[in-house]
């Protein structure tokens, strides 16, 4: 069981939102995992991944690849048991090029509230140092810091 379950309310939606932006933010893949199904199914960018196994790899060497990431999530809409979020990412890459990359997610759920499926679609814009907006300590977004709206995202 991982609450909130659908069906989702717009306080539940916002919660679940919040939730997986703090576990993407810790880059720590076999806790990201535990919120999805064994069999979870993803379409990451041009890529396909099946069950925690697959995410658990894609996420080390997605995170092996992306320095210093930092991800903030916004909810854009939800319906029983589906949200769809919209997000922006900041990270370094090994020869120290910045980026930030735009996407939005659909999710599915099943009854005891893990993600059975995942569908991201991103776009990548390189940014200079100077132009980086994500500014907090590695891990969760602080309280304080400004969302995506706050930001013009």
């Amino acid at each position: 069981m991982r609450p909130p379950v659908p069906p989702f309310n717009r306080e539940t939606a916002l919660e679940k939102v919040r939730m997986a932006e703090n576990s993407w933010n810790s880059r720590n893949p076999e806790k990201v995992s535990l919120a999805y199904t064994e069999d979870s199914e993803w379409r990451n960018r041009d890529m396909f991944v099946t069950g925690r196994a697959e995410i658990v790899e894609f996420l080390t060497q997605k995170w092996r690849m992306e320095k210093e990431y930092r991800l903030i999530k916004q909810l854009f809409a939800f319906h029983e048991n589906r949200i769809a979020v919209r997000y922006a990412y900041e990270f370094c890459n090994e020869t120290g090029q910045w980026f930030r990359a735009y996407g939005n997610e659909n999710w599915e759920f099943d009854d005891n509230g893990l993600m059975s499926r995942r569908y991201a679609s991103i776009n990548d814009l390189k940014i200079s140092e100077k132009d980086r907006l994500f500014h907090w300590p590695q891990g969760t977004r602080l309280a304080d810091h400004p969302a995506l709206g706050d930001l013009n995202l």
